[in-house]
């Protein structure tokens, strides 16, 4: 027997919102709405999920040659410079500008992020927070496991400083002080997860803000570069990323210096950017940006040996500056996705804030009196003839993020797993699990 068209389907089940609503008592009205609405079919470009992605559709995401596990590159007949061996396993060098991807080694292979996560946690949560604000440090935040900067539990901190801890020395707990900010810490990754969606990142789980390892956290070569493009568009992200030091006040009595841990700002031609990473599981990860003669190329780089991150980074850029525009892209960084109404942290003054909610509580009681049936009647048709055509309209299959993290596949045995001494701080020892060096 053959299935009811979706149309169908998503008709019906706005004409059960509507009994649900008609029977709900006024208390339960939100409620009821919001389980009726999970189980509408998603329209293109709600904040809903239509569901898990297929490997298939999301390994498609910037080209089919992308889905290869191996090396992608279209070498000039003649000229051609080979590309350099570098001790990772997943990379790709990008064209910023033009959104072509020159070369790619597994680009959507699946592995822990570490600390280069927190370059998403930035560009996500950036046009979000008050810059000037200042935000309360939570037992949670100041508990975080190395590496930190050391916030004291119950001490307000300015959001900019946040976010240079954050960026310059890659400190987990400014991580989730800023996370928390948003309101909580699941909110926040709400917003994490759900701008790697809008960027077309699906290969991204993203479980912690600061990259420590939590299972099923995991992303992509390919997705990193797409969060660094999104990046170099964001002024702010940039002058944060390119800092070379700064300081933070952890109290009135006391401040630590900060110092950017990326050298390609001060070692490599043309550097203006970029982030690294580490964990036991992750080994080194790495994202760097440069820009020479108007052209700006990303590189990204997982699960690489460690203390050859920033190296192996380098000699892609080189390679990348070289041949750009002589080598047949193996594919393109799309762009993200048309922009949806997104919340944003509220900035209201207390008065402000008192002012909405007198008037929110005056118009609902101005509403009390309202009929309950015929209103959920004419609000379930409206919803029925929106979602069912919008629906109907949806022509273009796109990829959507997965609830649910594919499969890491096993690194190669020769890759080495052994913590390197010079990661350790001596100060804190044993910080296996750490993410940042």
């Amino acid at each position: 027997m053959r299935s009811p068209p979706r149309a169908v389907t998503a008709a019906l089940a706005g004409l059960a919102i509507s009994f649900i609503l008609a029977a709900a008592p006024p208390a339960a009205g939100a409620a009821a709405t919001s389980a009726a609405l999970a189980s509408l079919p998603a329209t293109p470009g709600g904040s809903e999920s239509a569901g898990p992605a297929s490997a298939v559709s999301r390994q498609d995401v910037g080209g089919a040659e992308l889905a290869s596990a191996g090396i992608a590159v279209h070498y000039p007949l003649s000229g051609g410079i080979r590309l350099p061996r570098v001790p990772a396993s997943a990379y790709v060098i990008a064209d910023a500008k033009t959104g072509q991807v020159l070369a790619a080694k597994d680009a959507h292979g699946l592995f822990p992020p570490a600390s280069t996560l927190k370059m998403l946690t930035a560009i996500t949560l950036i046009p979000r927070l008050n810059p000037n604000a200042t935000v309360l440090a939570t037992q949670q935040a100041a508990d975080t496991e190395e590496y930190d900067v050391g916030l004291i539990a119950g001490r307000r901190y300015k959001v900019s400083d946040l976010f240079n801890a954050l960026l310059l020395i890659s400190a987990n707990d400014a991580a989730v002080a800023l996370t928390q900010a948003t309101g909580s810490l699941a909110k926040g990754m709400a917003m994490i997860n759900a701008e790697a969606h809008h960027l077309q990142a699906y290969d991204v789980v993203a479980k912690q803000p600061n990259g420590l390892p939590a299972a099923g956290q995991v992303t992509s070569a390919y997705d990193q570069a797409l969060i660094a493009r999104q990046g170099l568009a964001m002024p702010a992200f940039m002058k944060y990323d390119s800092t070379r030091s700064a300081e933070f006040p952890i109290s009135p009595e006391r401040t630590v210096p900060l110092v950017n841990q990326n050298t390609l700002l001060t070692d490599y031609p043309g550097g203006i950017g970029g982030k690294i990473g580490w964990t036991e599981a992750a080994e080194a990860t790495y994202t760097g940006m440069a820009r020479r003669n108007g052209t700006t190329l990303i590189v990204t780089v997982l699960h690489c040996t460690s203390l050859q991150e920033i190296t192996s980074g380098e000699k892609l850029l080189n390679w990348g500056f070289a041949m750009d525009g002589k080598v047949r892209p193996v594919g393109h960084l799309v762009s993200p996705l048309p922009a949806v109404t997104t919340s944003r942290v509220a900035r209201h003054s207390p008065g402000q804030r008192a002012r909405t909610r007198t008037t929110a509580a005056a118009n609902a009681s101005s509403g009390a009196g309202l009929p309950a049936g015929p209103l959920a009647a004419t609000c379930s048709l409206a919803l029925i003839a929106g979602l069912g055509g919008a629906w109907l309209l949806r022509q273009r299959r796109r990829p959507v993020a997965s609830t649910r993290a594919a499969p890491l596949r096993r690194p190669p045995a020769d890759a080495g797993l052994d913590h390197p001494l010079a990661r350790q701080d001596p100060a804190r020892p044993g910080g296996g699990s750490r993410s940042g060096p």
